[in-house]
């Protein structure tokens, strides 16, 4: 796959991102950010603590949030914003309602037909995340990771003008998709999406995958025992992105809505 342009712009503005200034420019820099982008830092660190605007974008916790450890609850991994949500019409999910994209596509084609079908008339949900918003991921529930697939792609946009107006829009863009397995058996998928400026994703049980970078072709890793536990952190985007869920038939009960702000932590659903 040629390097596309949005590639290019994005890497070089991780390179503005990733730089460390003078203690006072950045200092400025850190602090226009969050006024600019009206970020809500009372559960990190001060603005003047982050060497780089980068480190800003990915900061952690001061203190891990309280969420149900109830093995049925399955919570957000994220803050974002629920862009759609639903049932899967046979292999049909919507980036946002009126643009259908097919799961195969998003997929990859690094599952077996018998894997895709796993959420063949399923559930999915699609989370927004914004440049404001806690970058880092959880795991929604305790699992186990079956698979790991980075897919080198575009680094579109993925704002709501832009799900409005570019189709497939999710199965152009660089993603890592996850195929993950509960407790009790049930599967599911956590699709990462990239998104322009930027675009890595950190994850940081495979550090063989590199996003952003210069590869070419999609690869795959399988795991014997890969066991995480909900609300493990699991990586971040350096920047806002999207995330989406693809589950399996009745597997889950979605008690959110397309239009709702949901905060990592929050039961979203139950697991029938």
């Amino acid at each position: 796959m040629k390097k596309h342009i949005t590639s290019a712009i994005s890497q070089t503005f991780g390179k503005f991102a990733n730089k460390e200034f003078a203690k006072p420019i950045q200092n400025f820099i850190n602090s226009s950010y969050v006024k600019i982008m009206g970020l809500d830092m009372s559960e990190f660190h001060a603005p003047q603590t982050y060497h780089t605007l980068n480190a800003l974008f990915t900061r952690k916790l001061r203190e891990d949030r309280d969420y149900s450890l109830d093995s049925k609850d399955f919570i957000s991994p994220c803050d974002s914003f629920i862009t759609e949500c639903g049932d899967i019409d046979v292999r049909h999910a919507f980036q946002i309602k009126g643009m259908k994209y097919h799961s195969d596509e998003l997929l990859g084609e690094h599952f077996s037909k018998e894997e895709k079908d796993i959420v063949k008339d399923g559930t999915f949900i699609n989370f927004y995340l914004s440049p404001k918003d806690y970058h880092r991921y959880h795991m929604p529930t305790n699992l186990k990771v079956l698979k790991a697939v980075h897919i080198p792609g575009k680094f579109y946009p993925v704002n709501i003008p832009s799900l409005k107006k570019r189709v497939n829009l999710f199965a152009e863009n660089e993603r890592v998709v996850l195929l993950c397995e509960t407790t009790d058996k049930k599967r599911f998928y956590m699709v990462l999406v990239s998104a322009l400026n930027v675009g890595v994703m950190q994850v940081s049980f495979e550090p063989k995958i590199k996003t952003n970078a210069d590869a070419q072709n999609s690869s795959a890793y399988s795991y014997e025992n890969l066991h995480l536990n909900k609300g493990d952190d699991f990586g971040c985007f350096e920047m806002g992105s999207t995330i989406v869920i693809l589950a399996q038939k009745d597997m889950l009960d979605v008690n959110v809505r397309a239009g709702e702000h949901v905060k990592y932590g929050d039961t979203i659903a139950t697991i029938k």
